[in-house]
């Protein structure tokens, strides 16, 4: 059995990360869509026929499951990707909602993310879901992803993007959803300038969720042997990709696969 996991760039990495620690004897494919990101300023029309693009391609892999590791493809296009295709796919916003309705002490949250997730409300309408006694603030970010794709995860340029963003954003939240995949590489630095806010990264609940979908559907891998393989596909800057990946999951990516869809 194999998971595909798939964002507009690095991102997903976060999610990915997640997925070994619960699911260690997993071979898992990853594509990182690095020629067309950022999606947050893209029309739910074109991040759909993208990301049905990139489950076709991993269809061809024959996964099992597929989680979308990206916001913005899941706030747009999930749903049409569960009309359109048999196996189970997962998003990230639903466990997002969920760990932040767990943590609040306020009832007080705030969800940064792209432009496109901001503006579609799909977390406050998960959230208001799971609890009507809430209130949520959001908030696009917008230079965050690209800071992510060029490697800049601290210093004063990323300490001063994240000021002008959160300064006056954080004083009327207890809790911070991380909306977007890129963002928890930016945690340490977010959490460094508020210490008192409770940062939420869904990657951790999702992988659970997986692992949930997976037992109920006997899917998982049940033999002791470990296969730890991670495949990489980008469709562009696989060195890029390489070099930050390597920083971030802190182990070597033998190989990225460049690829055109």
């Amino acid at each position: 059995m194999s998971i595909g996991v798939f964002d507009s760039g690095i991102g997903g990495l976060t999610v990915l990360k997640e997925i070994r620690k619960v699911l260690p004897n997993e071979k898992i494919f990853y594509f990182g869509d690095t020629a067309r990101v950022p999606y947050g300023e893209k029309t739910k029309e074109l991040i759909t026929r993208y990301s049905k693009e990139i489950v076709e391609f991993l269809l061809d892999k024959e996964v099992s499951a597929i989680v979308v590791a990206c916001n913005t493809a899941t706030a747009l296009a999930l749903e049409e990707l569960k009309k359109t295709f048999k196996i189970p796919i997962i998003g990230v916003i639903k466990a997002g909602a969920k760990t932040a309705i767990n943590t609040t002490k306020s009832g007080n949250i705030g969800v940064i993310g792209t432009k496109a997730t901001v503006n579609s409300k799909r977390y406050e309408e998960e959230i208001k879901k799971l609890s009507e006694n809430v209130k949520v603030i959001a908030k696009a970010c917008p230079l965050f992803v690209p800071a992510v794709e060029e490697g800049i995860l601290d210093g004063k340029l990323v300490d001063q993007i994240i000021k002008t963003y959160l300064d006056d954003f954080e004083k009327e939240i207890d809790t911070l959803i991380l909306g977007c995949t890129h963002y928890p590489l930016l945690k340490n630095a977010i959490g460094k300038i508020y210490t008192d806010l409770n940062i939420v990264d869904p990657a951790r609940e999702t992988a659970l969720d997986l692992k949930e979908i997976l037992e109920e559907k006997n899917l998982l891998k049940n033999d002791a042997t470990k296969n730890r393989e991670v495949k990489y596909y980008v469709t562009d800057g696989k060195d890029k990709f390489k070099e930050i990946g390597i920083m971030f999951l802190d182990e070597n990516i033998e190989k990225v696969e460049l690829v055109k869809l």
